[in-house]
């Protein structure tokens, strides 16, 4: 027996885009027809918005394309293989800055587009935070952002801070934004139905009374008469003070 120690270890996958290679099992005569990695990974985007992370599976992708699951293997190597070609694909359906506008207008449309994208397929959230997100669809999104990020105006050495702030903010909104919304859908209710409820009965809790009450009071302030248009306000101007710290931090010397 080989010692442990001696053991030849193929290294860990990383990416499906580090290792560009075939699927360990090579197609056969008998493969479906028309089946490719494509249509896998369009029908794999279907399921996921429909199920989530949780009800996907190979044996259920192939069942939802009518083929064999082992099939699917003619084309990735692993289900995680396939979730991170989900991830990238979904991103071609962010639209680059057109024009010439000014690097604001810029950032907030990236910004408005990718908490949407978020709140749209609530699945890629967990899959941008496991993934390295360097696919041609993703790194086009990337490099978007930066293109944005460098026309601030911000030194070099202050820009990937920039992009942190602000996207990370982003991801994390659009990520508690959609799971609010998946959690009403499941339920039956409307985002103000449940709202609603729930500081009902916080409210009819006496040792969560002060914080209720402070709680209204900012609420009141903020203004707004759907859970929607308050989200709205919240993340509008956070996006104003994150463009105003990245104008101060610009002019500062």
């Amino acid at each position: 027996m080989v010692p442990a120690s001696d053991r030849v270890r193929s290294p860990a996958r990383t990416s499906v885009w580090l290792e560009q290679r075939t699927p360990s099992r090579p197609r056969r005569s008998e493969s479906p027809v028309g089946l490719d990695r494509d249509k896998i990974t369009r029908a794999s985007v279907r399921l996921l918005d429909a199920e989530g992370l949780a009800g996907f599976s190979m044996r259920r992708l192939a069942a939802e394309l009518d083929v064999t699951a082992m099939s699917l293997y003619w084309y990735v190597d692993t289900k995680e293989d396939l979730l991170e070609l989900a991830l990238d694909s979904v991103y071609t359906e962010l639209d680059p800055p057109r024009g010439h506008a000014d690097w604001r207008v810029q950032l907030r449309a990236l910004a408005r587009d990718y908490r949407e994208l978020i709140v749209r397929h609530i699945w890629i959230s967990p899959l941008a935070g496991t993934f390295l997100n360097i696919g041609p669809n993703s790194m086009l999104f990337s490099y978007a952002v930066q293109d944005v990020i460098r026309a601030t105006g911000l030194p070099l050495d202050r820009q990937t801070g920039a992009l942190a702030a602000v996207f990370q903010f982003v991801y994390g909104f659009g990520t508690v934004e959609g799971n609010f919304k998946a959690r009403c859908e499941a339920n039956g209710l409307t985002q103000d139905d449940f709202h609603q409820q729930a500081m009902s009965t916080i409210r009819s809790l006496p040792h969560l009374w002060q914080i209720v009450e402070s709680t209204d009071e900012l609420i009141a302030a903020r203004g707004g008469n759907t859970v929607e248009e308050m989200r709205e306000r919240d993340f509008g101007f956070a996006l104003d003070l994150l463009i105003a710290g990245i104008e101060a931090m610009r002019d500062r010397p």
